[in-house]
Order: structure tokens, then C-alpha cells, then sequence
């Protein structure tokens, strides 16, 4: 199946010592980019986690935010680093000193300082094993969520290649016609012009200009790149990098069919085809 790199899920769970929230984000990104928000006294899981996720996601940017709160009665009493307050202490001391103050300071602004007052310990040897199947059940509703986008996305590319398809075949038909009316209306302006010319330089200048005019190899490009897109569509799998090379290559046979354009309706059909394609590649790059 083809996955989305954007997607969310959220899972909880309340037990005697407390209560559990697990949020997972997931956004495009080059490359598997994993960030954690772990409780301080759960941090040891982040490696855990982190091969958990990898066996599971190719590509995104990650955001997994575990957040833990313990039962009122299993808070005995605040978990104070005191090490950290004397050093703040001192800070403020010497802060005050130096700027001439004599302010009290105040406990509660010492006590909000990052690390000061941490959280209980943890000794519960059941709270690990819960987060991490937590996490396995957050992942799970992830990938379902990724699956269910990328069918979305599947279906908006299906519909700009249909289109792509029939502006090609739209082309090809009219490309004899739009030849023939150039050469017309060449052979008209020099009537018009009462030149007297070398006929077979005209005729060697006429094919030179339909050759230059002529876009057949870049509309045959364009349905082999098409034809390769559905093929790697229906294969599945992590193929995000693959498709957006071949929006590359659909913008490259797009460009060259319009600086070969002759006439309005192929200028059009370029300009068109343009559109399409840049659409395609912005659902593309959401694609793992």
C-alpha cells in the first residue's frame, strides 16, 4: 500500500499509579527524522522506541510526546534537586550583589527553574512496559492512518494522470494539422511578399521547421513516464523518492514541449500540462 507521511494518533490509559497520554505526529520530511518528549523518569525508553519506529516508518519527520502523571497518592512528597537550587541560589545571590538589589528572593520563582523540582521517582516496574505497548498500539493506528492517506493521494495522482493522458492524445491528433497550417501560412507571407525563392531551399527550410516544431518523441516521453508512475503506484511500498524523480522528468518533457510550441493549442496544452504535474508533484512529496 502506498503511505502518507502525515498522519496522527493518540492513545491513553489510566491504572492505580497514575495515567498514560501517547501522541505521535508525523509530517513529510526527506528522511526518518525521530524526535522524543519522554517524562525525565522514562527517558531510559527512547532507544527502545526509537528501533520500534524504525522497523515501522521509512520517511517523515516524527514527533513522539509521551507525557505521565502520577496518582496524588503516590506523591509522597516533591522531588527537589538540591544540587541545582544551591547552584540557582548562588546565581541570584551574586546577581543581586552585583546589581546593587536587596529583593528577597522568591521560592516559588526558585522552585519554576528548569530541573528544580522534578518529577516522583518512578519504581513501578509495570509503568515501562505499559508506555511501550502504548506505543506499539500508536503506531499501529499511525500506519492505518498513513495507509488511509496515501489511498487519498493515490486517487488525486490517478485523476491529473487521466488528464495529462488526454492532453497528450489531444496533441498528437492535432500535431499534423498544426504543421500543415505553418506551412500555409509560411507560403502565403511569401506570396504576400511577391519573392522570388529557390524551391528547394524552401522545401529544406519546411522540413527544418517541422522537425523543429515536431514534439512526438517528447509526448512519447511523456506517456513512458506516466505509464511508470501507475506501474510504481501499484507496486506500493516506499516509493516517494521514485515518483518525485519522475515528476522531474514529466516537468523536463513539459518544458521542452513548450519552447517547440508553434501555435496557440500546443501553448495551452503545455501550460496545462505544467499545472498538472506540479500538482501531482506537491501530493508526491507527502508519499513515503
Amino acid at each position: 500500500m502506498i503511505a502518507s507521511m502525515t498522519a496522527f494518533s493518540r492513545q491513553q490509559s489510566h491504572h492505580t499509579w497514575g495515567s498514560l497520554i501517547l501522541e505521535i505526529r508525523s509530517v513529510n520530511h526527506r528522511y526518518l527524522d525521530l524526535t522524543f518528549k519522554l517524562p525525565e523518569p522514562l527517558r531510559g525508553l527512547e532507544m527502545l522506541w526509537r528501533e520500534e519506529i524504525k522497523k515501522q516508518l521509512g520517511r517523515g519527520k516524527v514527533e513522539c510526546q509521551l507525557r505521565f502523571q502520577v496518582q496524588a497518592q503516590q506523591q509522597s512528597e516533591l522531588a527537589i534537586d538540591q544540587i541545582l537550587l544551591d547552584q540557582v541560589i548562588s546565581a541570584a545571590t551574586r546577581l543581586q550583589q552585583s546589581l546593587g538589589s536587596d529583593t528577597a528572593i522568591n521560592p516559588l520563582e526558585l522552585l519554576r527553574w528548569p530541573g528544580v523540582l522534578g518529577e516522583s521517582e518512578v519504581t513501578n516496574d509495570e509503568i515501562p512496559h505499559e508506555a511501550t505497548r502504548l506505543l506499539k498500539n500508536s503506531l499501529s493506528m499511525l500506519l492505518e492512518a498513513r495507509h488511509r492517506e496515501g489511498a487519498k493521494l493515490v486517487d488525486v495522482i490517478d485523476e491529473r494522470i487521466s488528464r495529462i493522458e488526454n492532453i497528450v492524445v489531444d496533441t498528437r491528433s492535432k500535431l499534423p494539422t498544426i504543421l500543415g497550417q505553418q506551412r500555409t501560412r509560411l507560403l502565403a507571407r511569401l506570396t504576400e511578399l511577391k519573392v522570388e525563392v529557390d524551391q528547394q531551399r524552401l522545401e529544406q527550410e519546411l522540413v527544418y521547421l517541422a522537425q523543429k516544431a515536431d514534439v512526438d518523441e517528447e509526448l512519447d516521453r511523456l506517456d513512458t513516464h506516466l505509464t511508470e508512475v501507475k506501474r510504481t503506484l501499484s507496486k506500493g511500498g516506499a516509493c516517494g523518492r521514485r515518483l518525485d524523480f519522475l515528476m522531474q522528468e514529466l516537468h523536463r518533457e513539459a518544458n521542452t514541449l513548450s519552447s517547440k510550441s508553434v501555435s496557440s493549442q500546443t501553448t495551452q496544452n503545455s501550460v496545462e500540462l505544467k499545472v498538472l504535474i506540479e500538482q501531482m508533484r506537491e501530493q508526491v512529496q507527502n508519499i513515503e
